[in-house]
């Protein structure tokens, strides 16, 4: 998987991010939207709400509830259809979305109310879970919800005894082991950190590192994304009120 010089198999540097795309307010239906493409993996995220929370018995007087459904679609991955039916993982993988976005969304400024986020994996090829976390958040944004802070997520992992940044498919089927982490970056608080498979503790703290350098670069991105929407939004009242 790494050559000599530490050169990956699609030849980025350990250190390197695959190139990320970043589109915001995609879906004309929904209260916010956003698409991301990471290499290969291609993710869109619609959230809907807040609105009044049904059955109201369900409601929290105090806060509102916030929804993650992560789906990957059926075409989304190579080796076989998926099945359309929300398997374990897309279960798990939902709940652990929405504890990371949870942290960062001020959500007792909306109590009895439910923040839907629909996440659908277009193609999967590595990192979805944390590509969904860094597009959910700018659809967040995008959706007027206030926020602390946008999340922001990277994956790194071990390859061939090499710590290394924004692990691909390849790489997530052939490494060692592999970590997902989350976090606000402007509070530095982590909202998510999962681990799978083996680590010493020395690699663990460069994997950490790592993974801050990578948050850093792609925060910037989402940043850059919600500017150029908020840009075009007012080019376009701009243009109304010269008619």
């Amino acid at each position: 998987m790494l050559d000599k010089e530490f050169i990956r198999h699609d030849g980025r540097r350990f250190d390197e991010l695959r190139p990320i795309k970043f589109e915001v307010g995609i879906l004309k239906n929904a209260n916010g939207s956003a698409y991301i493409e990471q290499g290969l993996t291609k993710i869109v995220v619609a959230v809907y709400g807040p609105r009044e929370t049904y059955p109201k018995v369900t409601a929290s007087p105090n806060e509102a509830i916030l929804r993650a459904r992560y789906h990957m679609a059926p075409f989304s991955v190579t080796e076989e259809r998926k099945s359309p039916s929300p398997s374990r993982r897309e279960i798990e993988i939902s709940k652990v979305i929405r504890d990371a976005l949870s942290a960062a969304v001020i959500l007792e400024k909306f109590p009895r109310t439910t923040i839907d986020v629909y996440i659908e994996v277009l193609n999967a090829y590595g990192s979805t879970r944390v590509a969904s976390i860094n597009a959910a958040a700018l659809a967040l944004a995008d959706a007027g919800i206030p926020m602390r802070d946008l999340v922001t997520a990277v994956s790194v992992g071990k390859v061939n005894g090499k710590i290394v940044l924004d692990i691909d498919d390849t790489e997530d089927k052939n490494g060692e082991a592999d970590i997902p982490i989350a976090m606000m970056p402007r509070l530095k608080k982590i909202t998510l950190l999962q681990m799978d498979g083996l680590m010493t503790q020395e690699e663990f703290m460069e994997a950490l590192f790592l993974a801050e350098k990578g948050i850093i670069q792609i925060y910037e991105l989402q940043k850059n994304a919600l500017k150029k929407e908020l840009e075009e939004i007012l080019k376009k009242y701009e243009g109304a009120e010269g008619e």
